[in-house]
């Protein structure tokens, strides 16, 4: 579905963020891409999603396929249409807006407008709480309800691909949980093919397919998420410590791995 191929990005024409990243989702298939504070997650997801144009930044080498089509060089809201939903870092919500008048402008891209009632009820069935508060200004909602709403949002789309920039910053463990569980889901019965920038790799890595490590704007390794998880310096780099030769780590990968197969290094 996406083929991201030795891009290189800058910002201001100087600074350089990413070096020939190479990344590839498959249809319906979750991807992790972990990584430190800075280390280039952010940027991917803008070149794919076309933002990066917005902030002072470009694509200047590589390409990047969806759906067989090359979209380096489209526009946005051109990207948005064929099915890329890009939800930012931050939980960007309409704050004077109520939690179902944003929802609402997750459908705006949307031709079929006499579906947009049943993609409202689908959103609730994943969000019962945005249900009950769907009428309240979004600015006052707490940071896990409004994680939720741009997810939603994002969803009322009908996107083939969601970007997710950091779901679980700034959020209880309990609530990261609740929000990973509701998108496994979504992936599950939507089909909707996701790819998950994170700093918690613990929690990405437990429900992804197959995950990358970005460092300094490169990709260092990529495997089947289970066998990532289980290398030696992702352990100790993002998910927890060593202690007395034990790992220590309150996220374990969940889906199956075939204990052959090896991570790229």
């Amino acid at each position: 579905m996406l083929k991201v191929n030795q891009i290189k990005a800058v910002y201001n024409d100087v600074v350089l963020a990413l070096n020939k990243v190479s990344l590839v989702v498959e249809e319906g298939s979750m991807v992790a891409l972990i990584g430190s504070n800075g280390s280039g997650k952010s940027t991917t997801l803008k070149s794919i999603s076309g933002v990066l144009a917005t902030e002072d930044g470009k694509v200047t080498s590589g390409t990047i396929e969806f759906d067989g089509k090359r979209i380096e060089r489209m526009e946005p809201e051109q990207i948005a249409r064929i099915g890329i939903c890009h939800v930012l870092q931050g939980r960007s919500v309409f704050v004077q807006l109520t939690a179902e008048e944003n929802l609402l402008m997750g459908a705006y891209l949307r031709r079929d407008r006499e579906r947009v009632p049943t993609a409202l009820e689908l959103v609730y069935s994943y969000f019962p709480e945005l249900k009950r508060l769907r009428y309240r200004k979004s600015g006052y909602l707490s940071g896990g309800e409004q994680q939720m709403l741009v997810i939603g949002r994002a969803l009322m789309a009908r996107p083939k691909l969601i970007l997710l920039d950091e779901p679980s910053l700034g959020l209880a463990p309990r609530l990261i949980r609740t929000i990973y569980d509701i998108i496994r889901r979504i992936n599950i019965e939507e089909k909707t093919a996701m790819v998950i920038a994170e700093q918690n790799a613990g929690a990405a890595l437990s429900i992804a397919h197959y995950g990358y490590v970005i460092q300094n704007g490169n990709i260092t390794s990529e495997g089947p998420s289970q066998v990532l998880a289980s290398q030696q310096a992702v352990k100790e780099s993002y998910l927890g410590l060593q202690k007395g030769g034990r790992f220590i780590s309150r996220h374990a990968p969940r889906q199956a791995a075939s204990d052959n197969q090896e991570v790229t290094n």
